[in-house]
């Protein structure tokens, strides 16, 4: 289930209010001996997070799909840098880093029960209702998997969200009414204190001095499936430029962007703008902004960190709130 992006909480009796918690979107299979992890977009986690696969594997509840967060507590709060550090090719580099930091499941959805019925056609009140019965029966005592708090409660929700900023990344809120709306926005909606984007990689600049990469060109996708140049971000750490210099390079391939371009006609061009490589549409990057207006980002974006759990196809322009088809050219 997706969430649609708000500047402000919904209010009624049929909305249920959760944090937002500062980690990866995950899906838990249980069916029998096998245990697996898949990504929102897709991708298995299994080999990532063993930790998580063999404390799963113990449940006495030996079939089941759950819905929830992954997220490496360190010394009281959450990280998301050393969850990032987990996407590494070596087990044995990932085994080490399981043992040092073991991640944690939090979650807040059960859509197969243990007898192998699917629950996603219910409404999330009883499902709610089920997920609780299931975290007291089945969950173990020392919390590596444990249920998400919610609220019906509108000043709590709000408490959640003047709060957000380390373990917890805003608020979700969701329809109580309705079922587990697979594929579409239509059930749940997110509020961050901080106006951040997911974005594709399309392209990047080279530093005016050294051939290092100065700036990362920004992307979002309308309807069309069109990549749209929507602004750019250089605030990366000085030390880690050359390296990430080499990784771009890998990726260098036309077109970039099969929208709108960097180098067009806009009133934020420069005689530097047509000088860009493009890349194929690989990298995510979350960035923060202030405003978007005319099809991008008012001004340069604050890089936020690198999203290897989230597909290039799922940027879109309507994270921003901006119309899903192409923005108007710009003059």
């Amino acid at each position: 289930m997706e969430a649609k992006s708000a500047m402000e909480l919904p209010v009624g009796g049929n909305w249920q209010y959760e944090p937002k918690w500062d980690g990866f979107r995950c899906l838990a299979f249980r069916d029998g001996d096998k245990v697996s992890l898949q990504s929102k977009s897709g991708q298995p986690l299994g080999r990532y997070f063993p930790e998580l696969v063999d404390v799963l594997s113990t449940l006495r509840a030996r079939q089941f799909v759950l819905d929830g967060e992954i997220v490496v507590p360190i010394d009281g709060r959450l990280s998301f840098d050393e969850l990032l550090l987990r996407i590494h090719p070596a087990a044995s580099r990932v085994q080490k880093l399981a043992q040092e930091h073991p991640a944690k499941l939090i979650v807040f959805d059960l859509l197969v029960d243990v007898s192998s019925r699917s629950l996603v056609e219910m409404a999330l009140l009883e499902r709610r209702g089920k997920l609780d019965a299931f975290a007291k029966k089945y969950f173990p005592k020392h919390k590596s998997v444990e249920v998400s708090p919610q609220t019906r409660n509108l000043a709590i929700a709000k408490k959640w969200l003047a709060g957000a900023g380390g373990d917890v990344d805003g608020v979700i809120a969701k329809r109580l009414d309705l079922p587990y709306e697979s594929g579409n926005r239509n059930g749940m909606v997110k509020v961050k204190r901080l106006r951040t984007a997911d974005c594709v990689v399309g392209g990047f600049r080279y530093a005016e001095k050294g051939k290092v990469v100065g700036s990362l060109l920004l992307g979002l996708y309308d309807d069309g499936g069109r990549l749209h140049h929507v602004g750019f971000t250089s605030s990366m750490k000085a030390s880690e430029r050359p390296k990430l210099t080499k990784r771009l390079e890998s990726l260098i391939r036309p077109p970039g962007f099969t929208g709108h371009a960097p180098g067009g006609p806009s009133r934020w061009s420069t005689d530097r703008s047509a000088e860009w490589e493009p890349l194929a549409p690989r990298l995510v990057v979350e960035v923060q902004y202030d405003h978007f207006t005319g099809g991008r980002f008012r001004h340069g974006t604050k890089f936020l960190r690198w999203r290897p759990d989230k597909k290039p196809s799922q940027c879109t322009l309507e994270q921003v709130g901006s119309s899903r088809k192409a923005p108007a050219p710009r003059r």
